[in-house]
């Protein structure tokens, strides 16, 4: 796989998204919203909740999914260790899945936390 893959996925999103955000404001802001309030600092701090987003985004295996949340955790400064024991634990759930998709999330977020 190349370098920068999940640079790549993002970009390729990109103006898919925005066209969608053109034709349906209303649900991509709902959206937004709902993210906003679920990412806030609570009885759980961002950071747990990331890994647990990045973890669902192994699960469903959705590379934009990853691409995103290992993002976020590489700028909120996760350790490389936390984001390997989640991907442990996605394991644990997904069986053979989680075997392909756990190297993926481990890549994404190497990936963004070198840049």
């Amino acid at each position: 796989m190349a370098p920068a893959h999940f640079h790549q996925v993002q970009a390729d999103l990109r103006e898919s998204y925005r066209a969608l955000t053109e034709a349906i404001p209303d649900v991509m802001a709902g959206y937004g919203a709902l993210h906003d309030a679920a990412f806030v600092e609570g009885a759980l701090d961002v950071v747990t909740k990331e890994l647990i987003a990045l973890s669902i985004a192994i699960t469903r295996e959705c590379d934009g999914c990853i691409a995103a949340h290992g993002r976020n955790l590489a700028r909120l400064g996760a350790t490389t260790e936390q984001v390997a024991e989640m991907i442990a634990v996605s394991i644990t759930m997904n069986g053979g899945p989680g075997l392909v998709w756990g190297p993926r999330a481990l890549e994404a977020f190497l990936e963004y936390k070198k840049s």
